[in-house]
């Protein structure tokens, strides 16, 4: 009947242009996360590109091929008609660890990578960029297909965090100390705020996510229930100036305060202060972004490893926080993320004292818990190599949750799970304390 086939042909028209405006918002989401990358790396020198003073730091001029290489693996060499590879040694060159796509560069050794130069790996975003506009705005995309660029560029905006990682790193371990960027911007008042607690119920909580329409990692999936006695969180992290009475009161001495491999660790590294921490002529300084600085004593104490995390609680009498007890915590008085939250947007890259209102649950400094990175319930990996993102790091590692202030805001939430050794501190970590009620 007419009447009929007239709101048939509407529901299709409609149907069409919610797609049509999907791929549009996907297209426009593509171009600004790839451009936010190269404005990370725009203040870097050349000779800043190739270093790798650890095994843990990856030379900038890698992250920003291994960001390209993903789509091309990913995408374009399955989906794009006709397409043909920038360079048939770039998969072997930029690939991380996907065992099931082929061979790679080790990770020990991507800072021997002089060639391809950094304008030829610049030629080659370029040229994936344009590729993937092309096919963006040309292809019509099922649902498998838009779910891998989406990881693509979740996975880009975690490159993005770890480059600003790896650029302090690099830039830490030059004796000149030099500036990444001049702050823009005035520093927030640096108020002392004394610690209050907040409480949580006992109960039986959900924990992790389930949502279909929100793009979320395999390792967040199986939302299930835990049962939580009553417990209390500090509303901000632990302070400069609050680690510092840790340290003078012989925290990194007494044994007694840490675990045993913490203490290995100590007694192995020569361990004395957190990382990017310098002592000159009695006082405390740390590099930052901006450069060497005086310790700030009310700013969130930074770059820990869990075991010097962990050995603070214990030495305060007090504990870690479980990754559902923070999941809890952060649901109930942080719902959404405060205007006033210091993730990558705000440009400072640097941990800072808490405003009013903000319970520092977002940005600043990821959060070392108590948990161990193991599967939720009924884990399941995706089929294929984007399989091998999560699941196979889930041993040997511990939780850590909020995000950091070179987090991109649209990247967090409070179900994500990062995951590190514990003796690693060259990011931006930092802890809040627990207490059972």
């Amino acid at each position: 009947m007419p009447g009929e086939l007239y709101f048939f042909k509407m529901e299709q028209l409609r149907e069409q242009t919610a797609a049509t405006t999907a791929v549009e918002a996907l297209y426009e989401r593509f171009r600004r996360i790839r451009k936010q990358t190269e404005e990370i790396c725009a203040p870097l020198q050349a000779e800043d590109y190739v270093v790798q003073p650890v095994v843990e730091v990856s030379p900038p001029k890698w992250h920003l091929g291994h960001t390209s290489w993903f789509f091309e693996e990913f995408v374009l060499k399955p989906r794009k008609e006709g397409y043909r590879l920038f360079h048939p040694d770039y998969a072997f060159l930029f690939n991380s660890y996907y065992e099931s796509v082929g061979r790679r560069v080790m990770r020990t050794n991507r800072g021997n990578l002089t060639r391809p130069s950094v304008a030829e790996v610049y030629a080659y975003r370029k040229y994936v960029n344009e590729q993937m506009e092309e096919y963006l705005l040309q292809a019509e995309l099922p649902d498998d297909i838009r779910f891998v660029i989406e990881m693509g560029l979740q996975h880009e905006q975690q490159h993005q965090e770890l480059l600003i990682y790896d650029i302090k790193f690099i830039l830490g371990g030059n004796p000149l100390f030099p500036v990444y960027k001049e702050l823009a911007m005035e520093r927030p008042a640096n108020v002392p705020k004394a610690a209050n607690w907040l409480e949580v119920e006992e109960g039986l909580y959900t924990i992790g996510c389930n949502q279909p329409d929100t793009f979320h990692f395999d390792n967040e999936r199986g939302a299930h229930k835990e049962y939580l006695e009553a417990f209390r969180l500090m509303d901000r992290l632990v302070t400069n100036g609050e680690y510092i009475e840790f340290m003078e009161d012989g925290g990194y001495k007494d044994f007694r305060h840490w675990l045993q491999e913490g203490w290995e660790w100590v007694k192995q590294e020569k361990i004395q202060a957190p990382f990017h921490w310098h002592q000159v002529e009695g006082e405390w300084y740390r590099y930052s972004l901006h450069g060497l600085e005086k310790l700030n004593l009310q700013a969130p104490m930074s770059h820990i490893s869990f075991y010097e995390a962990d050995a603070y609680a214990r030495w305060k009498g007090m504990r870690l926080p479980t990754e559902a007890e923070w999941e809890v915590a952060c649901r109930q008085y942080s719902p959404h993320i405060p205007g006033s939250a210091n993730l990558q947007q705000s440009g400072v890259f640097e941990p800072q004292p808490p405003q009013s209102g903000n319970y520092q649950f977002y940005g600043d400094l990821w959060e070392w818990t108590a948990s161990a990175y193991r599967p939720y319930p009924y884990y399941e990996a995706p089929e294929g190599a984007l399989g091998e993102y999560n699941g196979k790091f889930m041993i040997n590692q511990m939780v850590l949750r909020g995000g950091s202030c070179a987090t991109p805001e649209d990247h967090i939430r409070p179900s994500y799970r990062n995951f590190f050794h514990p003796q690693l501190r060259w990011f931006f970590s930092g802890l809040r304390l627990a207490q059972y009620v």
